[in-house]
């Protein structure tokens, strides 16, 4: 399981990284019927950093750095694990971050827009209407902005997905075959929430390249099955063209629809109460806006029977820990 044809540009070591793929003894009983299941723990890949963005962010930064940036504008919802991750890879690196932020605070800043001010971002933020009518303008105006400050802004996607957040997850995805091989894991099922797509876009293309033995599946948290089967297209378009003259492989995308629930960050009481028992039975957290539907959907489609054939299946908890305290009421005690 090796792609010795694989040339990785430079990254700045920001993550804590290999993360321990943990086997559930308890939620395996509870969920797993004839599965194990087994959780890889990117929610560990550092403190304030903790989750998947920093791990596509060790590529963008790098690139920032060797392509004459001295800022970075990024984007996301008030609640954005990326912008925060993005925020205080900044702040170690010494480079200001402005944050372009979808929606309005209701209250005191908490959760990730508390952390993105303690990490010194420069936030704005703007009615949702018009940030998705008017994105890409305001990047341009914000580059602009600081180009008349004679300084250069690099413009970072949602949740850094592009054909350079995609080498966080392809370089992942040969750290996850090697926990396979310690872990005496023949093949597998491998589950990820699906939000931006970057994170899936990475583990697809670098377990066919790395020739790993597992099926990749995203379930999505927003938009649709259609979106995000585009959305991986798209990013792994976007490496191929940024990188040309790499190795080739052809690529299934799979999708997981019907968990998006009431919408983007909003999930219903049985999210909930999935994870206060899997806190309770394993002592991990997931939280409401990703992993938490994710989850939910992974255990849905194992009593359905989608991942029939395969003993093991392994669930990528891509962080996002801070999203848990805005949406607290949602628990019931």
């Amino acid at each position: 399981m090796g792609c010795a044809d694989l040339d990785y540009p430079r990254k700045i070591e920001l993550a804590r990284t290999p993360t321990p793929l943990q086997y559930l003894e308890r939620a395996t009983a509870r969920w797993g019927g004839d599965h194990r299941l087994w959780i890889k723990r990117d929610d560990l890949t550092g403190c304030a950093l903790s989750g998947n963005k920093v791990r596509k962010l060790e590529y963008i930064t790098a690139y920032a750095q060797d392509h004459g940036y001295d800022t970075l504008i990024t984007c996301g919802g008030i609640q954005s694990n990326h912008c925060r991750a993005t925020a205080f890879a900044g702040a170690q690196l010494g480079m200001p971050v402005h944050l372009v932020l979808r929606g309005r605070p209701e209250r005191e800043p908490q959760g990730n827009l508390l952390l993105d001010h303690l990490a010194g971002a420069r936030v704005s933020c703007y009615p949702t209407a018009q940030y998705v009518e008017e994105l890409d303008a305001l990047f341009e105006q914000w580059q602009s902005y600081y180009a008349e400050q004679g300084r250069k802004a690099l413009a970072i996607p949602t949740g850094g997905s592009d054909g350079i957040g995609v080498w966080g997850y392809l370089s992942a995805a040969a750290e996850l075959a090697n926990d396979m091989q310690l872990a005496g894991i023949e093949q597998a099922h491998v589950v990820c929430a699906s939000g931006s797509g970057g994170t899936q876009a990475g583990l697809t293309l670098g377990a066919a390249l790395h020739r790993m033995p597992v099926s990749v599946w995203g379930v999505n948290v927003c938009d649709d099955e259609h979106y995000f089967l585009n959305k991986v297209a798209d990013d792994v378009a976007d490496w191929r063209s940024r990188y040309p003259g790499g190795p080739n492989a052809e690529l299934e995308t799979r999708v997981i629809d019907g968990y998006v629930g009431a919408g983007y960050g909003k999930a219903g009481p049985e999210v909930f109460e999935l994870i206060a028992e899997l806190g309770r039975l394993e002592g991990v957290l997931l939280d409401p806006v990703y992993t938490g539907k994710a989850f939910s959907g992974m255990l849905a489609e194992i009593e359905a029977g989608r991942f029939d054939g395969y003993r093991d299946i392994v669930f990528i908890h891509t962080g996002g820990v801070f999203g848990l305290f805005p949406q607290s009421g949602g628990f019931s005690w």
